[in-house]
């Protein structure tokens, strides 16, 4: 029988990053998360790992080096790599960043539709692709972002649609909300 190892969500992510400096830069200086811990890589001492919170309390992480060059070249899509991470940000947010990641020298894809939420991609100096998130909706008193999405989800299956769009989203809280 295969062993199931249920989890409560994620600890932590950790990438590799070129060098402090300019991995501070951006994301404490541009992306606003604090750098919370900065210690040797126990695995490899002469990496330094560096702990921001991205703002739930969840940590990103990375491994820099002081000799390692920053590269923007854009990260490989391939079997195992990571495609992009996002981060949830509030609408006042979300506005902000369209217009001042151009003015920051990061170019995006501006708005991007998805539906049930609004995008925004555009990548770290290291060539990371960055997605900024923002919610469609809010939840009822006592429900979940997840059970929302579950809800929509079942509705536009019902309704032969393609995707969650604000429609099923508007039903769906409705239903949740009795």
């Amino acid at each position: 029988m295969p062993i199931q190892i249920p989890v409560s969500g994620v600890h932590h992510i950790t990438l590799v990053g070129s060098n402090p400096k300019d991995t501070i830069a951006f994301y404490q200086g541009i992306l606003g998360m604090p750098l919370i811990l900065e210690q040797p890589n126990l695995d490899v001492p002469e990496e330094t790992h560096l702990y921001f919170d991205a703002g739930d309390g969840r940590l990103i992480t990375f491994f820099v080096r002081d000799d390692r060059a920053t590269d923007a070249t854009p990260t490989p899509e391939m079997v195992g790599a990571v495609h992009h991470i996002a981060y949830a940000v509030s609408r006042e947010v979300f506005e902000r960043a369209v217009v001042g990641l151009d003015a920051a020298g990061y170019p995006n894809t501006g708005r991007v539709d998805r539906g049930f939420m609004d995008s925004l991609y555009f990548r770290d100096p290291n060539g990371s692709l960055i997605e900024l998130a923002v919610y469609k909706f809010t939840p009822p008193e006592g429900r979940s972002i997840g059970e929302v999405l579950a809800a929509a989800h079942l509705l536009r299956v019902q309704q032969g649609d393609d995707a969650i769009t604000e429609k099923h989203l508007k039903e769906a809280t409705v239903q949740l909300a009795r």
